[in-house]
Formats: structure tokens, sequence, C-alpha cells
């Protein structure tokens, strides 16, 4: 991987990463809604399941969201990327050599 990216990605990435965020959580907000409504469940075992799936979750966002630098920035788009927050069609904003970079994740 990359270690000093172009500065025109570093700043693209530091603009994204605040909508990425968002609109991860949306989904996965809706996803936590669905669990505590559960029909087949108790509500026991949907605040247990749900409980349980948000401590994944912000695991999921301390690891693709904490400690950006500019050295780590291309580990931290490959950790979104495994986990949904960056998506294929986010790649078209960066360079063609980070785009190549990356496209082995997907």
């Amino acid at each position: 991987m990359e270690q000093n990216p172009k500065e025109s990605d570093w700043r693209q990435f530091c603009a994204m990463v605040p909508d990425l965020r968002e609109r991860y959580l949306k989904a996965k907000n809706q996803e936590l809604v669905n669990m505590l409504t559960r029909s087949d469940q108790t509500p026991t075992e949907q605040f247990w399941a749900t409980l349980e799936q948000m401590k994944k979750e912000s695991q999921i966002l301390r690891d693709c969201l904490d400690n950006h630098s500019r050295s780590k920035m291309s580990m931290s788009m490959m950790l979104m990327l495994r986990h949904g927050m960056l998506k294929k069609e986010d790649l078209n904003k960066f360079s063609d050599e980070l785009r190549e970079q990356l496209m082995v994740f997907l």
C-alpha cells in the first residue's frame, strides 16, 4: 500500500469521511431498529441481540474511523471497503493510482 498518498486524495478522503460515516450509520441504525422489532423474538432476546450487534458495529467504527493519518489512509480505506462504509462508486473521486491499489479489495 502507498505510504504517502497524493495530497488531492488525502483532502478528498478527509472531506468524505463524515458523509461515509453518516451513510453507514443510517443503514446500520435501520438494521438495529429491525432487530428490536423482530416478531420471532421476545423483547429480552431482541434487546440482547441488538446490544451484541451494536458492540460489533462500534468496533467497526473504531477500526475504520479512529486514528486517521495520511500514511494510514489506504489501510483505512481498505477497512471501509471491507465493511461496506466505502463503496466502489466512491472510489471514482480518487486518483487512478489509489483506485488501482484499492480495487484488489473489491
